[in-house]
């Protein structure tokens, strides 16, 4: 299926919009919410600061907040593309597989039973927990007769989020001082994570972006099936580690910084094959793009619909992804 964008003038004209749309909404995030600024002092809070409240908002808290929102939501559209790839699952997403609560079980885990409160153990301990989480789905959706199918991908997805998620209570309940460290980070946020958060993760974060460009050759052509792979030499097994691999760096990563944030990767896919078409590196450049954009503008919704409270930004993406999910289901049913 050709994208709507159907040469490479037209997909990098595209880019060219998604870059300006993600510049505005970054404008938007850095100006608007309980403290209402303008460019001229968001200008002034980096040549002129002078204390002020405004000044003290822009560059320790919204600016930590942009960043923030354009990396993760890069890193969660491209492991979403890569996931759906991966699995062939049109509705596989770091959320709905389990590994975003794999990643929150280990580290509720860490800080209840261990006393771990420090963002570069976080870290550590969010890779593992995906990877765990992610590799326990797999195994379980690929027994009986059939093997591999997308209907028991979601359903051990959905097992292991289950589980996980009623252990996580559980240990909240027994230590409620741990309750009160993750409790927050749990909900889902680019709020009040500070620079450092990022800069912790950032080599991470790249790294599975570069990894997911370099895999996007061998991912097209483990698209035409196994054994056609297999016979124009690709070694499967290798190309599948190591796209499991990106995924565990690019979800555990955004999970050490902003929590648990589901659907962005569902989403994003979907519109960067319907924009870009079926090429894997526009549809990873695309989803990246289009990821930080509903970050963003899931994060400036999220200011203005309870304020001067904050709705968690988790359950914006959720009224996003939650729909397009029965919308994706619904149209596979139909086309069988």
């Amino acid at each position: 299926m050709k994208g709507l964008l159907h040469n490479r003038v037209l997909k990098l004209t595209g880019l060219g919009i998604l870059f300006l749309l993600l510049l505005y909404l970054s404008y938007a995030s850095l100006v608007f919410g309980v403290i209402d600024t303008n460019w001229n002092t968001v200008i002034d809070a980096f040549t002129r600061f002078n204390g002020s409240n405004e000044h003290i908002v822009i560059t320790d808290v919204r600016v930590p907040r942009v960043l923030n929102a354009l990396a993760v939501g890069a890193s969660l559209g491209i492991a979403g593309a890569l996931l759906q790839a991966l699995t062939r699952n049109p509705v596989a997403d770091t959320e709905l597989f389990g590994l975003n609560a794999g990643a929150a079980l280990f580290v509720v885990f860490a800080v209840t039973f261990v006393g771990i409160s420090s963002l570069s153990s976080f870290t550590w301990i969010a890779f593992l927990g995906a990877a765990v989480s992610g590799l326990i789905v797999y195994m379980l959706g690929s027994l009986g007769r059939d093997g591999m199918t997308p209907v028991k991908l979601i359903l051990a997805g959905a097992a292991i989020t289950a589980l996980a998620g009623s252990a996580r209570h559980g240990m909240l309940v027994l230590n409620e001082k741990a309750l009160d460290e993750v409790l927050f980070w749990l909900s889902g946020s680019v709020g009040g994570r500070k620079l450092e958060y990022l800069q912790a993760v950032l080599p991470y974060m790249i790294a599975g972006w570069a990894a997911s460009f370099v895999l996007a050759r061998p991912i097209q052509i483990l698209l035409m099936g196994d054994d056609v792979a297999k016979g124009l030499g690709q070694r499967t097994i290798m190309v599948k580690i190591a796209a499991g691999a990106a995924i565990v760096l690019l979800c555990g990563s955004s999970v050490a910084v902003a929590g648990p944030i589901g659907f962005v990767g569902l989403v994003t896919p979907h519109l960067a094959r319907y924009l870009a078409g079926q090429r894997m590196l526009w549809i990873f450049i695309y989803s990246g793009a289009l990821g930080s954009a509903i970050l963003l503008l899931a994060d400036i919704a999220a200011r203005f619909i309870a304020m001067p409270a904050e709705v968690p930004i988790g359950a914006m993406t959720a009224l996003i992804g939650v729909p397009f999910f029965f919308y994706v289901v619904r149209k596979g049913i139909n086309q069988k």
